[in-house]
């Protein structure tokens, strides 16, 4: 198998999975996540132990290396209550990839470059092997965002964009920046805004009066569409990515 993905791969089964095998068919997200842990061995054995409940189908550790922890058939437990479109709690229809990084509770920090090439390597096999199309590689903060916030805004997902691997906005960023800050003045709007979200497959706000809602689901868009100011507001920068990202 690492031949096909072209990294070095080892097996180191975790027994947190569900039965029964699931057809290829069912399989259509691929869900990222950092280990957010102190370090990568506690990382490894936290995933293994039968205590803690999760799991994940491959880790890439530091050096790239690549270990499956959990065969593709089986449902892995990695995304936990989640949403995006129709899909409910996507353990069912999804690949779990972690990527060791101490994440934002113990000193977040840039990826390397061997994990983000090996990343690339991996989605390209799974996105093949199951026919899984470029929209459907998601964050886990993307399908769970008002309980996480992992990959997170250091990871580089415009880089695995430009190969075709997720969705990604394509906006003039000096362009996009003179709106930055300008809050949109009509509830319409931010409706609007909401809605556009809603369509590209984020959870759905039934008030605008939801406010934590509203600023938790912000900064989950933020952190995969405008990375370098995560602050919950929704601005004209952000409108006119959410539009941009409809076409």
């Amino acid at each position: 198998m690492s031949s096909k993905i072209g990294v070095k791969l080892a097996r180191k089964y975790s027994i947190n999975f569900s039965l029964p095998k699931r057809p290829n068919k069912k399989i259509k997200f691929i869900i990222l996540h950092y280990t957010g842990m102190k370090s990568e061995s506690a990382a490894i054995k936290k995933l293994r132990d039968v205590k803690s409940k999760v799991s994940c189908h491959y880790y890439i550790k530091y050096n790239g290396n690549i270990l499956q922890l959990v065969p593709d058939v089986y449902e892995a437990w990695h995304a936990g209550k989640s949403v995006w479109k129709n899909y409910r709690l996507l353990n069912k229809y999804s690949i779990g990839i972690e990527i060791s990084n101490p994440g934002h509770q113990y000193g977040y920090k840039n990826f390397k470059k061997k994990q983000i090439l090996s990343l690339k390597k991996l989605l390209k096999f799974l996105i093949k092997k199951h026919n899984i199309k470029p929209n459907a590689i998601l964050g886990h903060s993307d399908i769970a965002p008002e309980r996480k916030k992992d990959p997170g805004e250091k990871f580089p997902w415009h880089e695995i964009g430009k190969n075709n691997l997720s969705l990604m906005q394509n906006l003039n960023s000096k362009k996009n920046t003179k709106l930055r800050g300008i809050k949109l003045s009509k509830e319409i709007e931010k409706k609007t805004f909401l809605n556009n979200l809603k369509k590209i497959g984020y959870m759905k706000i039934n008030s605008i009066n939801s406010k934590k809602k509203i600023i938790l689901l912000t900064k989950a868009f933020q952190r995969r569409f405008r990375q370098d100011l995560i602050n919950g507001i929704i601005d004209k920068e952000c409108f006119l990515i959410s539009k941009n990202l409809l076409k």
